[in-house]
């Protein structure tokens, strides 16, 4: 019995590991395929859809590490590395905070109340945590607050392919539990 216990350990583990290397790789393709520059410097893309499919599917350390590391990947390897600390930082606590919320209480991601909710502070604290990267960047607040409304957009559209992608998985036979 005890070998067997130990068998499932091993499998879950590495299972969680299998999910977060492919959710980092989606991450990244997400946000390097398919983003669109806008007039301020900054991307809208969807990296965010990702992260929120992520936590709600896979469950919270593997939103946590994909998503920082995925999003994280794409500014280093671009014109955006500069942002890579503070996207690392802001994108792990995003997914920290989504993560936590659709899974409490047992809920593992299947309250569409607490997925949104969900969804929303994550992306609230997304929008105000690049104000402030940016604010520590740029050196004031005026120049921040030209990313605000692109920002804004980037987390509602994110939220909302999310919502179509997580309704559309779990009609499969893999995530229909």
């Amino acid at each position: 019995m005890e070998m067997k216990n130990s068998q499932t350990k091993s499998s879950q583990k590495v299972k969680e590991m299998v999910q977060i290397a492919l959710m980092t790789a989606i991450t990244y393709l997400a946000v390097s395929f398919l983003h669109i520059p806008y007039g301020s410097g900054g991307v809208v893309h969807l990296g965010d859809s990702i992260i929120f499919v992520t936590a709600i599917l896979f469950g919270t350390r593997q939103a946590v590490i994909s998503g920082a590391i995925g999003m994280t990947m794409f500014d280093a390897f671009s014109a955006y590395a500069y942002y890579a600390p503070y996207t690392f930082v802001i994108k792990a606590v995003m997914a920290l905070i989504i993560g936590l919320i659709v899974n409490s209480g047992n809920s593992k991601g299947n309250s569409w109340v607490k997925n949104i909710i969900g969804i929303i502070l994550a992306g609230a604290w997304g929008v105000a945590g690049y104000f402030g990267a940016e604010v520590i960047l740029y050196g004031n607040y005026l120049s921040a607050a030209t990313y605000i409304l692109g920002n804004v957009i980037q987390v509602t559209a994110g939220g909302a392919i999310a919502v179509v992608l997580v309704t559309a998985l779990k009609k499969t036979r893999y995530f229909g539990r």
